[in-house]
């Protein structure tokens, strides 16, 4: 009868551990880190008793009769199927060693050259990896893992969810084992697949019609003076100055592209200042048609060509400009004594009231005062006289005189003396001349 006792050699590592650990029956080879067989019939003392003899095994031993034909001592005869005695009382037996069967440990096998050659269980498909893991081989055994992406739970392979932890700078998609990262509109992805990168969309195409300036993750369009940007921002329309106000030039204003200009009216000149316009006094450059006969006279942005004056009967003429009507002329009865012509000018619009006129008496009499009116040629009721002093007025503009516009008025001065019971007149005949601008 044969009495058989032995044990499988199982490398165990556990958690956390990268030192390995056998089972009973094998020792730990420090240096190969391997399993190796202990031999129980050299370390144990009488590991067999009475009529047993003790035969090591890979992990265990065995005590087999003393006359079992498998265990047959090398040492004996082999053309001889006689066994040797037993051994005398008292004396010790000298047993030869036992020849052993080979065997390899767990996760190993014979091969073709009677060697241990380990067993590559995840090709042979006799591992247990769940179907959701990958199996891969390892000396003597495999272990069960998790492709790319995805991490053990419970013997379970989960989807890692990468976006959770960051891994993507802007965007980022979560697929099942990976990932796919993307960048905001007006950026670029990098190399890396993670990082996104500014793109200059000023470099390649100017998507501005005038001026474009880079900014993170976009772009700015600006535009040249004199242009502004439309509601679209990205293209410039003309922007027309002259609209914004009615002050940029002294008489017209004329836009243009990016810009504006000043022009003056005919019978002007445009100052440097390229707004304000100055008159050109043609009388001065002798720049008018007059007759020899005829005066110059210039008024803002043209100019007068004024006749001789010529008195009419009764009145005879002292001067250039002045008329009498002798006092022995009974046709001067009831006329004016004197009637003197004057002209000026005035620009169109004139604000009021305004002063634009003084008359005074050139001679006072004892006892005498003097009643400043205006005789004729104020029927739109524009002026009035105020008197200012005993012999003199003013001759006042109450309403905007708008032009182009003559304006002629006959400015009375009354005499009155009550000494010597006197009562006469003389008339001022204003000729006005309003220009058609305000300048």
């Amino acid at each position: 009868r044969i009495l058989t006792a032995f044990t499988l050699a199982v490398c165990l590592s556990s958690p956390g551990k990268a030192q390995q650990q056998c089972t009973n029956g094998f020792d730990l080879d420090r240096a190969s880190g391997q399993c190796i067989d202990i031999d129980e019939c050299r370390t144990i003392p009488e590991a067999c008793r009475g009529d047993m003899v003790c035969v090591n095994q890979n992990g265990g031993y065995l005590c087999v009769p003393r006359t079992n034909p498998v265990y047959r001592s090398p040492y004996l005869n082999p053309y001889s199927n006689i066994y040797p005695p037993p051994p005398a009382p008292g004396s010790v037996p000298n047993y030869p060693t036992v020849t052993r069967p080979l065997m390899c440990r767990f996760g190993f096998q014979l091969d073709e050259n009677n060697q241990c050659a380990d067993v590559d269980e995840c090709a042979s498909d006799s591992h247990q990896c769940n179907p959701t893991q990958i199996c891969i081989n390892t000396d003597g055994g495999y272990t069960c893992s998790c492709t790319e992406g995805y991490w053990l739970l419970e013997g379970q392979c989960l989807d890692i969810d990468e976006c959770r932890y960051g891994y993507c700078q802007q965007l980022c998609a979560n697929v099942p084992g990976s990932y796919s990262c993307t960048c905001n509109p007006g950026f670029t992805l990098n190399d890396d697949g993670r990082s996104c990168q500014d793109v200059n969309e000023c470099t390649n195409e100017n998507p501005c019609t005038q001026t474009c300036v880079n900014t993170y993750g976009s772009f700015l369009c600006r535009c040249e003076p004199g242009y502004e940007l439309e509601a679209d921002g990205v293209n410039c329309s003309d922007m027309d100055e002259c609209s914004f106000s009615e002050f940029l030039c002294q008489h017209e204003c004329v836009n243009s592209p990016g810009s504006y200009y000043c022009i003056c009216p005919s019978g002007y000149n445009l100052l440097e200042d390229s707004r304000s316009c100055q008159d050109i006094n043609e009388c001065e450059i002798r720049n008018f048609t007059c007759t020899a006969q005829q005066t110059c006279f210039n008024i803002p942005g043209e100019y007068k060509c004024l006749d001789p004056v010529r008195c009419e009967e009764p009145y005879i003429q002292i001067n250039d400009n002045r008329c009498m009507c002798p006092a022995e002329n009974p046709g001067c009865r009831d006329q004016p004594f004197t009637v003197l012509y004057r002209v000026m000018d005035m620009v169109s619009g004139r604000s009021v009231p305004s002063d634009i006129f003084q008359m005074q008496a050139t001679t006072r009499y004892p006892g005498a005062y003097y009643i400043f009116q205006i005789k004729s040629g104020n029927e739109g009721r524009e002026f009035y006289m105020r008197q200012t002093g005993p012999i003199s007025a003013t001759l006042v503009m109450t309403r905007p005189v708008k032009g182009p516009r003559t304006v002629e008025l006959d400015l009375e001065m009354i005499t009155v003396n009550t000494v010597i019971n006197f009562r006469g007149s003389s008339v001022i005949r204003l000729r006005i001349f309003v220009s058609q601008y305000s300048f």
